[in-house]
C-alpha cells in the first residue's frame, strides 16, 4: 500500500462494472468523481470568475505550468501566497508538468526548431519573446510546488499519435526514468504527486509502463499521450483497455480530454477525473451543448428563437431567461456577454454530465445511463464549428 500524501485521500464508494464513483480528499477540500476539471490556462478558466465556475459545480480546476512559469512567474505566484490565492479560486486545483506546451507551443509559435527533448529534459524558447529556458523533472516538481496546487504532475514525454512503436517505447522508458526523478525531489508536504502512464495505442506498452509507474509511491496514476492525432475510436479501444489495469487504490486520471463521448466511455473503463479546454473554447466559438445536440448560435435560425439554449438546464444562462436570438444578437455584435454565457452553460453542462454519471453508478445503472447519453449524442458532431 502506497502511503498517501498528508491532506490526500482518495476513497471509492460504488462500483457499477468498472465504472466507479469516489471522493478525493485534498487540503482545498474535497472532489466527488468522476470529475471535469475546467482549464485555467492563466490562472484563469477565460471569461470566467472563480465564483462562476464553481456555480457550474467544479470543485477542482486545471492550472498551466507552462504558461504560468513563463508569466507571471512561478516565483511572483509563490510570492504572492500560491495560485489558490493568486487567482482567488478556494477548491481544489491541479497543475500539469509544462512538458506538453513547452514541445507544441514552442516549435509551432515560432515556426522553427526551438525545442529538443533530451534525457536531462526539455530546452526551449518561449512562444512569447523568444527566450531560452529549460524544463526538467527536477524543475518540474520545483516550479509546480511554487506555484502551489494540490496536485502536480511528473514531467513526461508525449509523442505524436501516428509515432511508430519504436518511438513510443523510447518515450516510455524515458518517462519512467523521469518519474523516479520526480519523485526523488522534495516538495511541500500536502502536495500530490500524480505519474502519467505513455504507450500511445499500443495497449501492451500502456499496461507494461502502468505497471512500472504503480510501483512507485505516486497519489495517482494519469493517462497521458491521448488526442494527439490517433483515430478517436482507436483511443476509445486503448482507454477501456488499459484504465482498469491502473491501480484501483488510486485516482485514474485522462489527460486533455475531451468530448462528452469520450467522458462517458472512458467513466464506463474506470476513469475518475478529466480535464479539456473543450467546453470554453467551444463557447468562445459560438458554440453551446445542449442534451438535443450541439447548437452554433451564430446560425440565422435563431435570430428570433425566444427559447434559451436548454429549456431543461438549470444553469445560469438558460435560467436567466436569455433567448437564443439575445445571444444570437450578442455573437454577431461581437460582445463579451455572449462568450460569458456560453462558458456558464458549457461547464455547467459538463457537470451535469459527470453527475449524471456519478448517479448512474451509485444506483448500478450506468451501461444503461451511457447507452441512452451516447443515443443523444449521435447526432452531435464531435468537431467544433
Amino acid at each position: 500500500m502506497i502511503p498517501p500524501t498528508p491532506g490526500f485521500a482518495f476513497r471509492v464508494v460504488a462500483r457499477d462494472g468498472h465504472a466507479r464513483r469516489a471522493w478525493l480528499d485534498t487540503p482545498h477540500g474535497p472532489v466527488e468523481t468522476p470529475t471535469f476539471m475546467p482549464v485555467g490556462t492563466q490562472g484563469s478558466v477565460k471569461t470566467l470568475s472563480p465564483d462562476e465556475v464553481a456555480s457550474t459545480g467544479a470543485r477542482i480546476v486545471l492550472g498551466n505550468t507552462y504558461h504560468l512559469m513563463l508569466r507571471p512567474g512561478a516565483e511572483t505566484i509563490a510570492g504572492l501566497g500560491g495560485l489558490h490565492a493568486f487567482s482567488r479560486w478556494p477548491h481544489a486545483m491541479l497543475t500539469d508538468s509544462g512538458g506538453f506546451q513547452a514541445y507544441s507551443l514552442s516549435a509551432a509559435a515560432l515556426k522553427a526548431s526551438l525545442v529538443e527533448a533530451a534525457e536531462e529534459g526539455f530546452s526551449f524558447k518561449s512562444h512569447l519573446d523568444g527566450s531560452a529556458h529549460k524544463l526538467t523533472p527536477e524543475d518540474a516538481v520545483r516550479t509546480q510546488a511554487l506555484i502551489g496546487a494540490d496536485i502536480q504532475m511528473q514531467l513526461d514525454e508525449c509523442p505524436p499519435g501516428d509515432s511508430p512503436r519504436a518511438v513510443v517505447e523510447r518515450a516510455v522508458a524515458r518517462t519512467t526514468r523521469w518519474a523516479r526523478r520526480a519523485l526523488a525531489v522534495p516538495r511541500p508536504e500536502r502536495q500530490a504527486l500524480f505519474g502519467i502512464v505513455q504507450g500511445g495505442c499500443f495497449a501492451d506498452l500502456r499496461r507494461a509502463h502502468a505497471d512500472e509507474l504503480g510501483a512507485l509511491p505516486f497519489d495517482g496514476l494519469a493517462l497521458g499521450g491521448f488526442s494527439v492525432g490517433e483515430p478517436i475510436e482507436r483511443m476509445h479501444e486503448t482507454v477501456c483497455e488499459v484504465a482498469p489495469s491502473l491501480d484501483p487504490e488510486r485516482p485514474r486520471y485522462l489527460m486533455g480530454v475531451g468530448t462528452p463521448r469520450d467522458l462517458v466511455v472512458a467513466i464506463g473503463a474506470g476513469v475518475d477525473m478529466f480535464d479539456c479546454v473543450l467546453p470554453t473554447r467551444n463557447a468562445r466559438n459560438g458554440q453551446a451543448f445542449t442534451r438535443g445536440g450541439r447548437v452554433v448560435i451564430k446560425q440565422a435560425q435563431w435570430r428570433t428563437d425566444p427559447r434559451p439554449i436548454d429549456e431543461s438546464c438549470a444553469c445560469a444562462c438558460c435560467r436567466g431567461g436569455y433567448s437564443r436570438a439575445y445571444l444570437r444578437h450578442l455573437y454577431v455584435a461581437g460582445e463579451m456577454l455572449c462568450l460569458r454565457l456560453l462558458s456558464l452553460h458549457n461547464l455547467h453542462w459538463y457537470g451535469e454530465l459527470v453527475a449524471g454519471a456519478r448517479a448512474a453508478i451509485q444506483e448500478s445503472r450506468y451501461s444503461q445511463w451511457a447507452a441512452r447519453t451516447l443515443a443523444a449524442m449521435q447526432d452531435a458532431p464531435d468537431a467544433p464549428p
